[in-house]
């Protein structure tokens, strides 16, 4: 099992000092806590890619280079690339090239946004969502597996005797989760291909968590990947520690009500109290603590 720390990159204000940070203060603290993560011995820092306000990260590579530079062991991964809207032999590029920056500490976690007005910022149709997954998806994989690619689709102009560039490192592509929260198509393209799969299920119930995450574990040993139990799960989680329940909710608290999701809604989300244990989904090899 391994833990890691990933943000969303948003620009908020904090309750502390009533101030919120400018872009370019948010993107060199996004540093800073990738370089402190590391420090304090987690296993992974994560990056989120948005194109809309209040967030700051949408050049993934950019961010995660820049970390990969200030340290030495840590996995860099992204928490979501988007599979739907960026054009997959430029992914396949760039993802090439920053696993050789990093040395070969990359993941991708493939993910559709949850965004709608993205799509057609790009091109791209919403109601097309899954299909784009599907399709961008199978070509990523092949232009890392293969060369001279020949390749006709739906979305994008044909290919013709394409080798993209750089190779991956050694030869052997970016290990690659895919993430959903509600789409079990998803779930079930992780288990075809046997790659991970990521529930952020910071603000679902734990019975929809399961059902999930079970439908994966299952279809993944159906394609003959393993058994359920060697299925690659991740999960998302938000924690803040303090001595004690009481001292927690009360410092946490207005951050937790200043935050993105909260303002200008009706709150149907998780409440700060702790509830009677419930039990795990599944055991997991990755757990992503958030923001």
């Amino acid at each position: 099992m391994q833990f890691g720390i990933f943000t969303v990159g948003d620009i908020t204000t904090d309750p502390a000092t009533g101030k919120a940070p400018s872009e370019h203060q948010r993107i060199k603290n996004t540093v800073e806590m990738a370089v402190l993560a590391e420090q304090a011995g987690l296993d992974s820092f994560a990056t989120g890619e948005y194109h809309n306000p209040p967030f700051a990260p949408s050049s993934p590579t950019t961010l995660l280079a820049n970390i990969a530079a200030r340290t030495d062991k840590m996995l860099l991964t992204t928490t979501t690339t988007l599979i739907t809207t960026n054009d997959p032999v430029r992914l396949a590029e760039e993802y090439a090239y920053l696993q050789h920056l990093s040395d070969g500490r990359v993941d991708l976690v493939m993910g559709r946004g949850n965004t709608g007005p993205v799509y057609p910022w790009f091109g791209k149709d919403i109601r097309k969502g899954i299909s784009l997954a599907v399709e961008n998806y199978d070509l990523l994989r092949r232009l890392w597996r293969e060369t001279n690619v020949d390749w006709e689709g739906e979305f994008r102009t044909a290919l013709q005797d394409f080798t993209s560039m750089p190779r991956p490192l050694d030869g052997v592509p970016p290990f690659v989760w895919h993430a959903s929260i509600r789409s079990p198509q998803i779930a079930e393209q992780a288990a075809y291909y046997g790659d991970g799969y990521l529930h952020n299920n910071i603000f679902w119930p734990i019975d929809h968590v399961k059902k999930m995450v079970d439908l994966y574990r299952e279809r993944f040993a159906f394609y003959g990947h393993g058994k359920p139990e060697q299925a690659i799960v991740g999960l998302g989680g938000q924690i803040f520690a303090a001595r004690n329940e009481a001292e927690a909710i009360e410092r946490y608290t207005p951050y937790f009500r200043n935050t993105y999701v909260y303002q200008g809604s009706r709150w149907r989300g998780p409440s700060l109290r702790l509830k009677s244990p419930s039990p795990c989904p599944t055991s997991s090899t990755r757990s992503r603590a958030g923001r």
